[in-house]
């Protein structure tokens, strides 16, 4: 069995229903005698240039083993799949056992996301005391 490296890429208005295209594409790599080894849903990301007039798409990893010949019907079938705007299989040697750089870095940046917002809570918290306090001030004056 050979080892691959998918990725798809979904259209970011289908995001809400990544959970059922996952099922399908499950089944369908499972019909066609594939192993999937891990998969990992990065989520919505930037592109570098507009696909299809999209901006975004909807990222999913995948490592999987299977036969050559049969990957071949895979991409026939998903080629004409409308929810998908780009496929790529690329065939490895070894799978990385750790994150994918694409899922580390989405993880890195939602969790400085989250900092930067409760950082942000924090300065409005203190500006607002602040405000408070000099208005408090000025009534004692």
């Amino acid at each position: 069995m050979n080892k691959y490296e998918a990725v798809i890429i979904l259209n970011p208005n289908l995001s809400t229903k990544v959970d059922s295209f996952l099922k399908e594409f499950t089944s369908l790599l499972s019909g066609n005698s594939f192993n999937i080894i891990k998969t990992e849903d990065v989520g919505r990301r930037q592109l570098a240039y507009s696909i299809n007039n999209h901006n975004k798409g909807h990222y999913l990893l995948f490592n999987i083993e299977g036969d050559p010949s049969k990957l071949i019907d895979i991409e026939n079938k998903i080629k004409y799949n409308e929810s998908i705007i780009r496929h790529l299989f690329v065939a490895v040697k070894e799978h990385d056992g750790g994150e994918s750089y694409l899922f580390a870095e989405s993880k890195n940046k939602k969790k400085d996301t989250d900092d930067d917002l409760l950082e942000g809570n924090e300065v409005e918290v203190n500006a607002e005391n602040e405000q408070q306090e000099q208005e408090e001030e000025v009534k004692d004056e």
